[in-house]
């Protein structure tokens, strides 16, 4: 095997005309939303959200809320690995790349990679390799290498060549507060992230993404009802501008908002001490139809692909690539 992997990059754009791909994954918020007879209507309204919610955080000399515009790419990335002279394909993750359109200046700002993140590999750990390790256990638990190689997939990424050549910064990946853990509200007040909260203790997607080496802050955006979780890698209130991060507020929390209305559509916000719940009743639908039920069904599915196309045939090699590979 070539003891470094290859990744290729191809991008498109996320606008009411988008069209999933083969590769794309199905639970991929995405590409949830274009499907079916509303799909068309799904991404314009969803998109019409993520203006408007930037408009609302960057409210600084946008005295009419329309100043700006949220552009989006998806990334997709594969990885290519040589084997007995020959190139074994693999679709790896799917991000999505923000970029700001300013309507008064004409500028068009670079925003933060990463935001909704997609993997096949993350399927095959939680829907396929977990369950069946909990299987016969009478505690729920996890192997001692869990995420282990994922970790190091994404790792290789981001340090790589191909990543650098397209992006300027590490990426940030925001996804729900889990419903498992209490969160406690804090004094510090971020101006675009708004007041973070602390988390009782780490959560197992905690653990995962520390494997990929990333940690992990909780913010409650302004006007916002529930905290959202950011993974990153050095400094996440440092490294990235306001409008960065409200280009990923904006959007990460309109997709919460539709998968998750119990939480990020609730009509209260959260309190001092607060627990998430999707059995939460006081909450608002939007008007995007979105199939809850069948992305959790898909997931498993998608896991039992990774399984029968990527770890079953090559793990000897992934397992070689991973003891040798250096981070």
């Amino acid at each position: 095997m070539n003891e470094n992997l290859e990744f290729s990059i191809k991008r498109i754009s996320f606008d009411e005309n988008y069209q999933p791909s083969d590769s794309t994954r199905l639970t991929t918020n995405f590409a949830n939303l274009a499907r079916g007879s509303s799909r068309q209507e799904n991404l314009r309204n969803t998109l019409k959200m993520i203006d408007n919610r930037f408009n609302s955080l960057a409210d600084w000399d946008n005295p009419s809320g329309d100043r700006y515009a949220v552009a989006l790419e998806i990334i997709s990335v594969e990885v290519e690995m040589g084997v007995d002279d020959a190139a074994a394909v693999f679709p790896l993750i799917e991000i999505l790349k923000t970029s700001i359109i300013d309507s008064r200046t004409g500028a068009r700002i670079d925003g933060i990679a990463g935001n909704n993140f997609s993997s096949y590999v993350r399927d095959y750990d939680f829907s396929v390799l977990l369950p069946a390790y909990n299987n016969s256990r009478a505690v729920f638990g996890t192997p001692e290498d869990f995420g282990d190689l994922h970790g190091k997939l994404f790792k290789y990424f981001v340090g790589s060549d191909a990543y650098k050549a397209n992006f300027g910064k590490p990426p940030v990946i925001c996804i729900s507060a889990s419903s498992s853990k209490v969160y406690q509200r804090t004094a510090n007040q971020h101006p675009a992230l708004g007041v973070e909260y602390l988390q009782n203790e780490l959560s197992s997607t905690d653990h995962y993404f520390a494997k990929m080496g990333m940690q992990v802050r909780f913010f409650l955006p302004p006007n916002g009802v529930a905290p959202l979780a950011f993974y990153f890698f050095s400094d996440l209130l440092g490294d990235y501008t306001d409008l960065e991060l409200i280009g990923t507020v904006s959007t990460m929390e309109t997709f919460q908002k539709i998968y998750r209305p119990e939480i990020y559509n609730a009509n209260s916000p959260a309190g001092r001490v607060y627990q998430p719940s999707l059995k939460h009743h006081d909450y608002s639908l939007t008007k995007i139809v979105y199939d809850r039920e069948e992305r959790s069904q898909l997931a498993v599915k998608q896991g039992r692909f990774t399984e029968e196309n990527f770890i079953k045939p090559y793990r000897q090699t992934l397992e070689q690539w991973a003891a040798n590979c250096a981070l």
